[in-house]
């Protein structure tokens, strides 16, 4: 296992770096969705968790009402991106609302990963209400001594 910093939180002054995966992802999303109820504040900030197995780190976000075709997932330079929205459920009827505490809107979350991952290999799903990324850790060999060997001009096969 790696050592516990195997991810860092994107922190709000970081987002800057990727606004243009940001943006790049959330016109794709309009693109996709112009038929379907549309909310667009970034209000959003679904909670995950990052887990790691030997074999793979695993990001685990809640996903409740948002369909997979509302969410975009990128893996650049270290870093997971999710980006997604989120629609208010049209109330049928009239009603009063005396408490709402769910979040609707768009929302982008970033977690900045060590280590090296088998990106072609990685895999999301969204069920039950959460979104689990996979990414299968790659052996990564730079902290091990690997042994060169020398050939010599009187060798047969240098």
């Amino acid at each position: 296992m790696a050592e516990f910093s195997i991810f860092q939180s994107i922190q709000s002054t970081e987002v800057s770096d990727l606004a243009e995966d940001v943006r790049e992802l959330f016109e794709e999303l309009s693109a996709a969705l112009q038929s379907e109820p549309r909310t667009y504040a970034v209000d959003a900030r679904p909670p995950l968790d990052v887990l790691e197995t030997d074999e793979d780190v695993q990001v685990v976000m809640d996903m409740a009402g948002v369909p997979s075709n509302a969410v975009r997932i990128v893996f650049r330079a270290g870093v997971l991106l999710i980006v997604g929205e989120k629609a208010r459920s049209a109330p049928r009827g009239p009603k009063t609302f005396h408490l709402i505490e769910r979040e609707f809107g768009r929302f982008a979350r970033g977690v900045r990963l060590k280590g090296s991952f088998d990106v072609q290999q990685a895999r999301a799903s969204i069920r039950n209400g959460e979104l689990t990324i996979v990414l299968p850790k790659l052996d990564d060999r730079r902290e091990r001594a690997h042994r060169i060997p020398i050939t010599t001009d009187t060798d047969p096969s240098a």
